[in-house]
């Protein structure tokens, strides 16, 4: 058995045309287990007459520390997707979060001490916009 075999838990997978992706419970070392989702699309690199197939894959780890915070927002997405709740207020709701996402952060950062009352901190950017800078 391999190493990876040995830290899969529980596995599934969902066919969808020429991707397959494929949801795996893994446990790592310290016992904590966690979600690897892998997207496995089937693409030629090769010619028509000489077709080369490989498979590209792309995965994404979720953390027990993030599995509400995940489904939540898949369930927001595929109300949108499925017009269950209009773009609208879509855009209202997770503007109102991120608000509150913002106050909480301010409730709970200490001040620090090399910032004088009145001075501006730097702002803090959430994984979100951090995200949207690189891409």
């Amino acid at each position: 058995m391999s190493e990876t075999d040995k830290d899969l838990v529980f596995s599934e997978g969902v066919k969808a045309g020429k991707r397959i992706y494929y949801f795996d419970v893994k446990q790592s070392r310290n016992g904590d287990r966690y979600i690897a989702i892998t997207e496995s699309k089937k693409i030629n690199e090769g010619t028509p007459e000489n077709p080369r197939f490989v498979f590209q894959k792309h995965k994404l780890f979720l953390y027990k520390e993030d599995y509400e915070k995940f489904v939540d927002a898949l369930n927001r997405m595929l109300d949108v997707a499925k017009g269950v709740v209009s773009v609208e207020e879509a855009q209202q709701a997770k503007a109102q979060r991120e608000a509150a996402y913002a106050r909480e952060e301010v409730a709970e950062e200490p001040q620090s001490p090399g910032v004088a009352e009145g001075e501006e901190k730097s702002e803090k950017k959430s994984f979100l916009d951090k995200v949207k800078d690189i891409f």
